[in-house]
């Protein structure tokens, strides 16, 4: 019989209590909805604590759970450890059973070892238990606990330890008791170590023990002066680790080798060109890394959580960017994080049916955060490496000011620039690093972790001076011929006045740019003062904003003249712009509409864009449009575009305007007196936007993407107008080449065309893999085989088409040089690789693959490494692969010592 799977023993855990009268409550999400105090569900007992305090009955006394949990930041931050130990994780399962004033310790116990040795099939000769010996804590030895384990086994494996080890308590004050351990011995039989004399047993950091289950017995509540009072309906609280449980049963040494993290660990290696099946040793540790941040990314994306730069966010983005860079360093040098997250999905989605629901929001966050981070890595690993390379030889700090200029300048995160480090053999100060972006932040010398503080009193300071004394004029008017300047920025200071070059930021006493709001982007245009019909000064505006209440910023740089406080000029909008994006804006409305209409009264609004090139309007709906749906919302909008209603602006109360069905951003607070804007009558919303005259100046809507974004909100970008024509030409230009490509007959037989040719390609792909492997191998007049000190050397330049060709190539020749090295460069697109591969007989004693690759990947203006036997490196200089593979006889020389 094959031994029971992860998700097996999940299964049968539930029905075993369940069984026994216990409720079967759901996981609770990763974000604790009833605990402000943690950062991330870590616990079973979790969603049950107001249960265990008495604040929140519920109709049971018995329950039971599988819970998801993460631990990754705080005092439980372990994340270096992750991917390098065999338990160290930061999402994890934890099995837990609870008993809130009914059973206690006899069924606890009892049940812990029926499941374990009976339901699992452990072997009782190995599993030892602890109990709390009444020390430091001021409750007694537990005796109880003690004589029921000793009813089970013998008291030779019936450890006592202390408050540290076997004493649980959920605050300073509250709720605690004892708590009984099970671990298991990894051996044949476990020794009798309990009644010797000395420091035995799991207490004592003995790695032939690994706690498997802990039973606690919550029967006193804790007072403000550390005395205890027992609790008249005492509770239990159990929690096993999945994965740890699932290692044992499975018979596997890493909880990585078990079922739920190895089809991830093989997916990850499949993704790279590595052979899944296949231990790589020390090199399992990156594809460890990858699957274990997989599953800590796919949850907590579902639970609502997406990468950013502050709290829970930014715990997910350094998860989800430590997994990445473990990638890069295993030759992924494109997007992969987001398939190993959909295999996730795969295997996890039948027990938690949220992550199949919201695979398209996971998806997509996870491919939008790799390609971000990429840019960020490729920028920041440069900068870092440079930074690096012009350090002294004898210093030990990498200076904190450049580690805060790194992320200042390039997002790049802090803890990644301290794991460099720490791979180089320096230390660096986060702290420090920590204190100096704030410095900065303060300053207003960069991004920093959130928004420029000076600057925004400097906006206050400019809302209150000129309070009254500036207004937008932009619903009527597109240009102000005597505009007066009220204020001048540059670089974040009031200034009197600004010259030719000088990026600004300027106040108004009448404007006609519109303030970004609500969705809409902010106008662009011009400040002039002509004299005699000459320009004698000009500022260009590429935007507008609203930093502090109606205080409308101009922000542009000086083309000509001195701008000056006090300037009297003509300020005009850049008026093709805002008319697109007056279309796009009333487009908008009528795809509000449209959705409500085709999709029904739940579709809410969640967030818009409206810029001059296109509309984006997120909105609450649980499923994707089906291709009728997106037709016929396309067929509504353009329906109302035909009928050209006029558009019409009132202000009137909020609750007037609710009454005449006027419809309001979702969450958004608005003033006593509101705008409504409406185009028809039905149309009718609050807006504070700008808008076209008449339905039919949209011209033409078209969708061009539709898709999630988070859990329950979808997403349509659209186009309307020249824009709206564009797409369709576009389309329809892309179809008559692939007409005329693919020789069909018409548009209609082009997926058919595409199809065969398809499956045609691929089978000449095959064919052509084939034959290169066959030449690449293949032995030539023009090899030739080089000994450096007693070493044969094989070095060339090869035409393969991928890293996986390269090293089934480089494999080949290494079995055919029987003892040596071989080097081998290739072409793939814009990109050179290097493969080293060295036999068995020399790797790591004489020469070491990834030494070798590194040295010769300078010639690409790359980097590269990887184990003693097997090595490669990747850079952006195609044209320095000659120098590379000229160049390693000499590295070779040079590692050998020859």
């Amino acid at each position: 019989m094959s031994p029971l799977s992860a998700h097996g023993i999940r299964r049968r855990f539930l029905k075993f209590f369940a069984d026994r009268q216990h409720e079967l409550v759901s996981s609770s999400p990763l974000v604790p909805a009833n605990d402000p105090t943690l950062l991330f569900t870590n616990a079973g007992m979790v969603q049950f604590k107001d249960v265990f305090v008495g604040r929140d009955p519920r109709p049971y006394t018995r329950a039971t759970s599988v819970q998801r949990c993460l631990r990754a930041g705080g005092k439980h931050n372990d994340l270096d450890n992750v991917g390098f130990t065999p338990r160290h994780h930061t999402f994890f399962e934890m099995l837990g059973n609870f008993s809130f004033g009914d059973y206690f310790k006899e069924d606890a116990i009892r049940w812990a070892w029926e499941l374990l040795t009976e339901g699992f099939g452990i072997p009782a000769e190995r599993l030892v238990v602890s109990v709390f010996d009444g020390n430091g804590e001021n409750a007694p030895f537990d005796r109880e606990a003690y004589d029921l384990w000793a009813e089970i086994l013998p008291r030779d494996r019936i450890y006592a330890f202390d408050a540290k080890e076997n004493f649980w308590q959920m605050g300073d004050t509250g709720p605690c008791g004892p708590c009984t351990e099970i671990h298991i011995f990894h051996g044949d039989k476990a020794p009798g170590d309990a009644v010797r004399e000395g420091r035995f047993g799991p207490a004592y950091e003995d790695t032939r023990y690994t706690e498997l289950w802990n039973l606690v017995f919550m029967q006193f509540e804790k007072q403000a002066d550390g005395s205890l009072i027992s609790l008249p309906r005492p509770s239990v609280d159990t929690g096993a680790g999945l994965e740890r449980l699932a290692a044992v049963v499975e018979g596997v040494s890493t909880n990585y080798g078990t079922s739920l993290l190895a089809p991830l660990v093989a997916t990850a290696k499949s993704l790279a060109g590595a052979d899944p099946t296949r231990d790589l040793g020390a090199g399992e540790c990156p594809f460890q890394v990858i699957a274990d941040h997989a599953r800590a990314t796919t949850f907590l994306i579902a639970d609502g959580v997406f990468p950013d730069r502050a709290g829970r966010s930014y715990v997910l983005r350094r998860i989800m960017r430590r997994a990445i860079r473990y990638g890069t360093s295993v030759g992924l040098d494109r997007a992969f994080f987001h398939e190993v997250c959909a295999k996730v999905v795969e295997d996890f989605g039948e027990d938690y049916p949220e992550i199949r629901e919201r695979s398209a929001t996971i998806d997509e966050v996870v491919r939008t955060e790799e390609e971000a981070f990429r840019r960020t890595l490729g920028r920041g690993i440069r900068r870092l490496e440079g930074a690096l390379g012009d350090l002294d030889e004898d210093v030990v700090v990498f200076p904190p000011a450049v580690a805060a200029d790194l992320y200042d300048t390039y997002g790049f995160p802090i803890d990644l620039t301290g794991v460099i480090c720490r791979e180089k053999g320096l230390s660096l100060d986060e702290d420090a690093v920590d204190v100096e972006v704030r410095r900065r932040q303060l300053s207003g010398g960069g991004a920093g972790l959130g928004a420029a503080t000076g600057i925004d009193d400097v906006y206050f300071a400019l809302q209150g001076a000129h309070a009254g004394g500036s207004s937008f004029v932009g619903y009527s008017a597109e240009s102000v011929d005597d505009a007066k300047v009220l204020a001048l920025l540059v670089g974040g200071e009031q200034v009197a006045e600004a010259s030719e070059g000088d990026e600004v930021e300027l106040i108004l006493d009448r404007t006609p740019f519109y303030a970004e709001s609500g969705g809409q982007v902010g106008d662009a245009g011009r400040l002039v003062r002509v004299v005699d019909d000459k320009v004698e000064l000009e500022v260009e505006l590429v935007d507008t904003q609203r930093p502090a209440g109606e205080l409308h910023v101009h922000r542009g740089v000086v083309r000509q003249g001195t701008l000056r406080v006090g300037d009297v000029c003509l300020a005009e909008i850049d008026r093709e712009r805002r008319d697109a994006i007056r279309r796009n804006h009333s487009a908008t409305h009528l795809l509000h509409l449209a959705l409500s209409q085709v999709l029904g009264p739940h579709v809410v609004q969640k967030g818009s864009l409206v810029s001059a090139d296109r509309l984006r309007f997120d909105f609450a709906h649980g499923k994707p449009l089906t291709g009728e749906q997106r037709v016929e919302i396309e067929r509504r909008v353009n329906a109302a575009v035909l009928g050209n209603r006029a558009t019409s602006t009132r202000e009137m109360g909020l609750d007037a305007a609710k009454e005449a069905g006027a419809i309001g951003l979702f969450g958004e607070k608005y003033g006593e007196t509101v705008r409504v804007v409406a185009i028809g009558p039905e149309s009718v919303e609050l807006c504070g936007g700008t808008h076209v005259a008449r339905a039919g100046d949209i011209g033409l809507f078209t969708i061009v993407s539709e898709g999630g974004i988070a859990q329950g909100v979808r997403r349509i970008e659209a186009v309307t107008g020249m824009g709206a024509l564009a797409q369709v030409q576009r389309v329809n230009d892309i179809l008559s080449e692939a007409v005329s490509e693919l020789h069909a007959g018409s548009q209609a037989e082009v997926g058919e065309r595409i199809r065969r040719l398809y499956a045609d390609l691929k089978g000449r792909d095959r064919k052509i893999a084939d034959l290169q492997q066959k030449l690449t191998t293949g032995g030539r007049a023009e090899d030739t085989i080089v000994e450096v000190d007693g070493i044969k050397l094989l070095a060339k330049k090869v035409e393969v088409a991928d890293p996986k060709a390269l090293r089934g190539a480089a494999d080949t020749l290494r079995d055919r040089l029987g003892s040596g090295v071989v080097v081998l460069g290739a072409a793939s697109g814009a990109k050179a690789m290097l493969l080293v591969a060295v036999t068995k007989d020399l790797a790591g004693t004489r020469v070491h693959a990834g030494k070798l690759v590194s040295a010769l990947a300078v010639h690409l203006d790359g980097r590269g490494g990887g184990r003693p036997d097997l090595a490669q490196a990747g850079g952006a200089k195609v044209e320095g692969l000659p120098a590379a593979i000229r160049g390693a006889e000499a590295a070779l020389r040079g590692q050998v010592g020859a």
